[in-house]
């Protein structure tokens, strides 16, 4: 795990058994996002998706004061304006986009201040367990900056399209339970049962066969993001792959003999 006091700004990747661990490093600046430390982000996605014995992704920030307080504004000067934006622009968006693709599940785990580019983050995962302290902004109104519209989607399938109004028109910090209330996480767990609960579910989800869980997450997406025109066929297959599988025969048989399954993703 990442160490909180390592001044240097850093995205790391801790692979534990079947979860890794991508961990926004940058302590002094409540973990805000360094150009560096987004493109990141694709690599340590891939590295996860391509190791055969992960089977769980989790997000986090480094200590327990901030998840993320987006990108480094501090770089804004010189990386994000004028020419340089766009640049930036399509930094953040492989960023996104990564995350969006990866067909292990996401889990993202936030203490504390979730902030711009941190919620974007956020909310490209599947699920979100936050701690009591944890607060929600999308501050480019403050700042000038205009909200990427390929950036949108993944709020507004959490929350309803009047909340994120709100979030991008005020710029305003929404505390926890109002984050939960409106969609943008799961639930709440008490700081210091934070990480413990999200390791549980992580475990939780890693024991069950990977084929299942990969062909859940390709539907929910799938109708969620084109819920007029889904790929029927690819989701078909994917459901067909599951009853074809190995894993599917040792389910039944540890049902049958009253034991745990061993699944083996194939």
């Amino acid at each position: 795990m990442a160490d909180a006091t390592d001044p240097t700004p850093d995205l790391k990747l801790a692979i534990e058994g079947p979860v890794a661990w991508i961990v926004m490093s940058n302590p002094e600046r409540m973990n805000a996002l360094t150009a560096g430390m987004w493109a990141k982000i694709p690599d340590h996605v891939a590295a996860a998706e391509c190791d055969a014995g992960v089977r769980v992704i989790v997000l986090r920030g480094a200590g327990s004061r901030a998840f993320s307080a987006g990108a480094d504004i501090s770089e804004f000067e010189t990386a994000r304006s004028g020419a340089s934006a766009d640049a930036y622009d399509r930094l953040n968006h492989a960023a996104f986009s990564a995350l969006l693709g990866a067909r292990k599940p996401v889990i993202a785990m936030i203490h504390g201040f979730c902030l711009g580019g941190g919620l974007g983050i956020a909310a490209c995962a599947d699920i979100r367990i936050a701690d009591p302290k944890a607060q929600f902004s999308i501050p480019a109104a403050k700042l000038g900056l205009g909200y990427n519209a390929r950036w949108v989607p993944p709020l507004l399938a959490l929350a309803a399209p009047a909340f994120i109004k709100e979030m991008v028109f005020t710029g305003r910090r929404f505390p926890a339970e109002e984050g939960l209330r409106i969609g943008l996480v799961n639930r709440l767990v008490e700081t210091a049962e934070l990480e413990a609960a999200v390791r549980a579910l992580a475990d939780e989800i890693a024991a069950n066969a990977p084929l299942t869980v990969r062909a859940a997450k390709l539907t929910v997406d799938e109708l969620v993001r084109h819920p007029e025109h889904p790929d029927l066929a690819a989701l078909d297959a994917a459901v067909k792959a599951c009853f074809e599988s190995a894993d599917y025969a040792e389910g039944r048989r540890a049902f049958l003999e009253k034991r745990k399954p061993q699944f083996e993703g194939r």
